[in-house]
């Protein structure tokens, strides 16, 4: 028996900011774009990876979602509470500067860590922390 990942979800509050990061900015490629009850989910991919996805969706994708839950979690999502993901990269510093040039809310420099990484942390626009992990060699 096989297990793998092929979809994670990220929290949005405006696809059309967050394809202008993750798109634009990190270099993933758009695979769908639908509508469905008047939400809106964005898959998108790494070239590298082409069985991993992730779902950009709204803050609660639940047509069926009180206005309260919608509203609580729209203010976890814009104090940054929900949670992110961790990509990693060949090159923590490059990855670093590309995306604090593009206008990316730094949390944090890049780093060697003492679990053997190198790593940097960003926001993207809705407020979610992205991490960017280079292992360490030696």
């Amino acid at each position: 028996m096989t297990i793998k990942l092929s979809q994670c979800f990220i929290a949005v509050d405006d696809h059309d900011k967050a394809l202008g990061f993750y798109r634009d900015v990190l270099g993933l490629e758009v695979r769908n774009d639908v509508g469905f009850e008047g939400m809106r989910w964005v898959t998108v991919g790494s070239p590298a990876q082409p069985d991993v996805e992730i779902v950009l969706e709204p803050p609660l994708a639940d047509p069926n979602a009180s206005p309260a839950d919608r509203q609580a979690m729209a203010e976890l999502l814009a104090k940054g509470l929900l949670r992110g993901v961790i990509f990693s990269t060949d090159d923590c510093d490059a990855t670093f500067e590309k995306i604090r040039a593009a206008g990316g809310e730094v949390l944090q420099e890049p780093v060697d860590q003492p679990y053997g990484v190198r790593d940097c942390a960003f926001r993207d626009p809705s407020g979610n922390m992205l991490r960017f992990t280079q292992p360490r060699t030696g």
